[in-house]
């Protein structure tokens, strides 16, 4: 259910943007916007060149080809179910010092930073409870109060140790998990090497993490932001978009239910259950920022609350974040450009 839902959610954040005229042909016949499709860290990626320097769709298409190529080097190095990757072997070298590339030693300082941030509330170490759920497969389990215990006494962002560019877990069992700040990372350095190549006018799409480069033929792009719990199938209005980071988080991304009950996977590390909060969604909008503070900003403030979370965006240069609430409705900070509306797709 997972892979279908983060598919939809993909195609539902670009659509919008996607349907928009394409690039006018020029005398010389420049061609359309190239697009292509892949699938890394358990979701669908997608990305549009719709201009470059000396634009050609094999230009586009090389580009596009290095760029999921990124994706798949970041995959063998930060997933944490996938053998023998960086975090893989952290997690399973039992109190062992790791040597890591450079970059996820960056990454899992971030991701420290955060948990410093949120007095803990948002901790990189929560794989371990998680992963009782069983969120990734379609076997969905509610864990016992027992095992819940069990994975609670493995979290805590403070055992992890890092020195020079090895890194290691002190608690018996931790667990590192990036899903709530990976794919930003990632996200942007995707858009960094697609930059490189002389790409002017593109989306790159991870799941939920959208970053656009340039615009649209003069154009900001609009992307819709959807509405909870709608099955992908409406937006409830849509934001610009030049040059912007855009991430999105909901407790309708992966959720199962069971006895009436809904089990999110945002979860709170002092438990292991689902957080409590009043938000159904939030999305953290910049164009300073990178995607990878986004998406972990986007993660806290559904763990904050509305009020807290508006608060927090609001009290930050360079973000803005609009907000779904559990009755439907919408709040945004005071520099969030965002035009309601719901539409069916």
């Amino acid at each position: 259910m997972r892979k279908r839902l983060n598919r939809a959610i993909s195609l539902l954040m670009t659509v919008l943007a996607l349907a928009l005229p394409t690039l006018a042909l020029t005398a010389c016949g420049t061609p359309d916007p190239v697009t292509r499709e892949s699938y890394y860290f358990d979701t669908l990626c997608k990305i549009t060149v719709y201009d470059m320097k000396d634009m050609s769709s094999e230009k586009a298409s090389a580009a596009i080809d290095d760029a999921f190529k990124l994706c798949r080097k970041y995959e063998d190095r930060l997933s944490k179910t996938k053998k023998g990757t960086e975090i893989y072997r952290i997690n399973h070298a039992d109190g062992g010092w790791v040597t890591c590339s450079q970059e996820t030693v960056d990454l899992v300082k971030k991701g420290i930073s955060y948990g410093d941030l949120s007095g803990g509330r948002f901790d990189i170490t929560i794989g371990k409870a998680e992963d009782l759920y069983n969120f990734h497969s379609e076997k969905h389990t509610v864990p016992t109060a027992a095992q819940l215990a069990a994975a609670v006494r493995s979290i805590g962002y403070q055992q992890i140790q890092i020195s020079g560019r090895k890194i290691r877990l002190t608690k018996t069992g931790g667990e590192i998990d990036l899903g709530g700040i990976g794919k930003g990372y990632i996200a942007d350095r995707v858009a960094d090497l697609l930059r490189s190549k002389g790409v002017t006018s593109a989306i790159v799409s991870l799941g939920g993490n959208i970053v656009t480069i340039g615009d649209k033929g003069g154009t900001p792009f609009t992307i819709g932001i959807e509405k909870p719990f709608s099955d992908q199938s409406a937006i409830v209005g849509t934001v610009p978009a030049k040059d912007q980071t855009l991430v999105t988080s909901g407790v309708y991304e992966r959720y199962f239910k069971k006895n009436g009950k809904l089990y999110h996977h945002i979860l709170d590390p002092k438990t292991g259950l689902p957080v409590e909060t009043d938000i159904r969604g939030v999305t953290i909008v910049s164009k300073d920022g990178n995607s990878a503070d986004c998406d972990s900003l986007a993660t806290y403030c559904l763990i904050l609350g509305k009020d807290q979370a508006r608060k927090l965006i609001s009290g930050m240069k360079g973000y803005e974040c609009l907000i779904i609430d559990v009755n439907g409705k919408i709040s945004k900070t005071s520099g969030m450009d965002f035009t309601a509306g719901e539409e069916k797709l």
